[in-house]
């Protein structure tokens, strides 16, 4: 399966991971751990975390926002053996769930198409703040077009949507109730303060109805058009109705005939294509039925379902050793999908003629790189027998390294940029591998000197 991979520049970050050359413990970090630590620990030890620092530490990583395949390395880490270890619960926790939810998302937006508003609401059920900010960040990098979290907007750029609360219309229960907090002047000839003005005062240009507090068609809708259409009178123009009960795809059709038949009665040609929103725990299963039925839905908030990965709550990203002091190491298990693949390796993606991706390749790092055009004899792990041949039209090396002697050396992507490097990198995918159902495999390779390094590394612990 596919995994649109993020973390990397929240990693580099100068207030988290490395970005700082930030590991080195300060006086009260020592003295906590002296006081949980066992007392025959060495005193050398404690002098020697408050020397520590990332300095000798070089990490090479797939760019952000790329389409990255199991057991490809996307991250490699290179430094003293104690330092690299210890960096391993950090880098896991900022890569891990990044990489989930921008997955996630992704699956929202190849089922949702590419002109569908997708509106991340996920604040209230995420996993604590952290949890909400990262979802808010990471949605948008799979491909959501905008939040709700107000402080993810301020934090990271990202647009602000959303619309007005269900509570805060049943708080009215008459309009006498309803007092504009500015001074509207009487209309001319002194009649009291009419809805159109009163609207006008509240509303300026972001008027959104939510139709289904009450009821959509007795309530809602009704009520919608009369202030929408005194408002147009005002040069206001309503920006679109939200509902957020029911069956969401048969009201939408319902919505539109009737704002065409008002837009057309009332010669108010844009009321025909009023953006209709839609919430309501929306799942992936949501999206393909309105797909599968037909709707007039516009714009869709996903919240639940979106920021906790019901359908897979964690991602099982894993940290290994390949190699120590120049020597490749293999971890030997049971289960061949758990084994590791040692020494330190280039990636390369493999592109066919129509410029899809058909394969990534490992090869050890001094080997030579391969070319386009080139035969290539790999060996498709998973799969038994003699090696294949093939012969890509394009090869992308997708490590770079980004952190060396202690500082970030490769300019970080912003957030947009990001953002579009996921949906680049997505779109390449050929149809067969992008589908979320029955997708075909992706093969992941290993060059013959690879493979052959392998077997011989299994037949010696063996």
């Amino acid at each position: 399966a596919m995994e649109v991979w993020g973390g990397v520049s929240q990693s580099l970050q100068p207030d988290r991971g490395l970005g700082d050359n930030r590991l080195r413990s300060v006086l009260a970090d020592v003295a906590y751990l002296r006081s949980v630590l066992p007392g025959t620990t060495e005193d050398a030890f404690f002098d020697y975390l408050a020397t520590l620092d990332a300095s000798e530490v070089t990490v090479s990583a797939v760019p952000e926002g790329s389409v990255v395949f199991a057991r490809v390395p996307f991250l490699q880490v290179r430094g003293p053996l104690l330092v690299v270890q210890l960096l391993e619960t950090t880098l896991l926790c900022l890569v891990s769930y990044a990489s989930l939810v921008a997955t996630n998302a992704s699956r929202f937006r190849l089922l949702a198409g590419p002109d569908m508003k997708l509106m991340e609401m996920g604040l209230r059920r995420a996993q604590g703040p952290d949890g909400a900010l990262s979802a808010s960040k990471y949605s948008y990098i799979g491909g959501f077009d905008c939040t709700s979290n107000v402080l993810a907007g301020k934090l990271y750029g990202i647009p602000v949507r959303g619309t007005i609360a269900h509570s805060f219309i049943m708080s009215f229960t008459s309009l006498e109730e309803v007092q504009p907090r500015v001074s509207v002047a009487p209309l001319e000839g002194g009649e009291p303060v009419d809805l159109p003005a009163l609207a006008e005062s509240w509303l300026q240009r972001d008027f959104q109805g939510l139709l289904d507090t009450y009821c959509v068609r007795r309530s809602g809708l009704p009520n919608f058009c009369a202030v929408a259409l005194a408002l147009h009178q005002l040069g206001y123009r309503a920006i679109g109705v939200r509902l957020d009960s029911g069956d969401l795809a048969q009201q939408s059709k319902e919505i539109r005939r009737a704002l065409r038949a008002c837009g057309a009665h009332f010669q108010v040609p844009w009321f025909e294509t009023i953006p209709i929103a839609v919430s309501n725990d929306i799942s992936e299963q949501s999206l393909e039925e309105f797909s599968r039925e037909g709707s007039e839905i516009n714009m869709i908030g996903v919240g639940t379902n979106l920021v906790t990965c019901p359908l897979q709550p964690s991602l099982g990203c894993v940290y290994k050793l390949v190699e120590v002091n120049g020597s490749p190491c293999l971890k030997l298990t049971e289960d061949e999908e758990k084994m590791t693949i040692p020494g330190i390796k280039a990636i390369y993606r493999l592109y066919d003629a129509a410029g899809h991706p058909f394969m990534d390749l490992m090869a050890l790092e001094e080997e030579p790189s391969p070319s386009a055009g080139q035969e290539l004899a790999v060996r498709v792990l998973g799969q038994l027998g003699e090696p294949s041949k093939v012969v890509p039209t394009t090869v992308e090396p997708l490590h770079r390294t980004y952190f060396r002697d202690g500082q970030v050396c490769e300019p970080l992507p912003t957030l947009p940029e990001v953002r579009s490097h996921a949906q680049a990198s997505l779109s390449l995918l050929s149809p067969a591998h992008r589908r979320l159902h029955e997708p075909q495999p992706y093969p992941v390779a290993v060059t013959e000197r690879l493979h052959h390094l392998l077997t011989e590394l299994r037949q010696a612990s063996q």
